[in-house]
């Protein structure tokens, strides 16, 4: 069998055999998508279905007008509202006591990530035993579950495209990341009117998020043609429409143009990978309990500044694509550019630094020991263009602060 040869920083890594490329198999987008869930459950014969949703959600009744549009189409549905900004395995062990119960055949996510990572596992976890724990890392579930229905409600995650859940074990403190085929929704139903109502601060920490994994995309290691096109199409959207998206919440262009772009970076991380924030800002998540967006945010200025030498070219594609680098500026300006553009960006949507997010000087040095090897054991630093030693890790939480 022929190598694929995958292009990176003018040089070439050799890969055997061909590149798998995983996407949800039906996907409704644009306006009125949240209404054709239920219309798909019926088509696929399901007749009882678990929403998943959060706290928030569930007092503005979102997730009860998705149980309506669902016992509209005759399916039984019931609602689990109890998921945390960060998930838990508490969450799920939650979620799956209730499908159980009542015998719900399909799970509907309806939410951001947060949600849409709950539903995931729940889902997987109807068919497969226990603990989730022994599921972290790739490729580990044995059998698929039922039928997951991933309806986002901000423009930011793109979870709703991949095969990865991240979960916060309870008994380690420790983000689980999980990547398995078996994790992919069934259908995604990304509708960008549900994002008309998001706050401005979770407007700008999605927004960056979504960035960040058009960014980490595009440089990693394990990037291919395909997606390289998915995470420069993503990076281009976000830098015609966060800040016109967050300037102004009611503008239908610009939601629209960041929920695509989030369902794209979704689709490109997930069949590349994420790299350094990612494993980063999980631990910074699970220690001091920062919503994902946020610390992705935080920390990408800081993370870009110490990655770019490593790959020049391809951050000055990305600073050409976003609009602060001309054809004229060499890579090494372009790179310049692009580092002075994230801490801008940061600055004009008031994404703080992670001095203004409650944490104190001296918490955050007694927790950099087991920041950086949680980070490290994540797998996604060695993705980087540059690979960073433990030491190096915890330089770049005191950058961020």
């Amino acid at each position: 069998m022929p190598a694929v040869q995958r292009r990176h920083q003018g040089s070439y890594l050799t890969v055997n055999g061909p590149v798998q490329i995983n996407i949800p198999p039906i996907i409704f987008s644009g306006a009125g998508a949240f209404d054709e869930a239920a219309p798909q459950a019926v088509r696929a014969g399901l007749k009882n279905v678990l929403v998943v949703s959060d706290p928030y959600l569930v007092e503005q009744g979102l997730p009860a007008r998705m149980v309506d549009r669902c016992r509209q189409a005759g399916i039984e549905a019931c609602v689990y509202g109890g998921v945390t900004p960060e998930p838990t395995d508490v969450n799920v062990e939650e979620g799956l006591a209730l499908l159980n119960e009542n015998g719900c055949e399909v799970v509907i996510a309806v939410g951001g990530g947060s949600s849409i990572d709950a539903g995931k596992a729940i889902a997987v976890m109807a068919a497969n035993d226990g603990p989730l724990s022994a599921y972290a890392g790739y490729h580990r579930i044995p059998r698929p579950g039922v039928p997951l229905f991933a309806v986002p409600t901000t423009a930011g995650t793109g979870s709703e495209m991949t095969r990865v859940t991240v979960i916060t074990d309870t008994r380690r403190n420790v983000k689980m990341m999980i990547l398995d085929a078996h994790l992919l929704p069934a259908a995604a139903f990304v509708d960008y009117t549900l994002t008309l109502s998001m706050p401005r601060p979770l407007t700008a920490n999605v927004g960056v998020d979504t960035l960040t994994h058009g960014i980490e995309a595009y440089v990693s290691r394990k990037n291919v043609t395909m997606t390289d096109a998915l995470a420069l199409s993503c990076v281009d959207l976000v830098g015609r429409h966060l800040v016109r998206a967050w300037k102004h919440p009611g503008d239908h262009e610009a939601r629209g143009g960041m929920m695509e772009a989030a369902s794209l970076g979704g689709m490109a991380f997930s069949n590349s990978s994420v790299c350094l924030v990612h494993g980063m800002s999980r631990p910074l998540g699970a220690v001091f309990h920062l919503p994902h967006g946020l610390s992705n945010s935080v920390l990408l200025p800081a993370v870009t500044r110490f990655s770019a030498p490593a790959a020049p070219e391809r951050y000055a594609v990305l600073a050409r694509k976003l609009g602060w680098a001309g054809e004229g500026d060499d890579a090494c300006r372009a790179c310049d550019l692009l580092i002075d553009g994230l801490r801008k960006l940061n600055d004009t949507v008031e994404i703080p630094g992670l001095r203004d997010c409650g944490i104190s000087k001296a918490a955050l040095t007694g927790a950099l020991d087991k920041m950086a090897d949680d980070a490290l054991a994540s797998g996604s630093p060695q993705n980087n263009p540059r690979v960073p030693t433990a030491d190096e890790i915890k330089s770049l939480y005191l950058e961020a602060y």
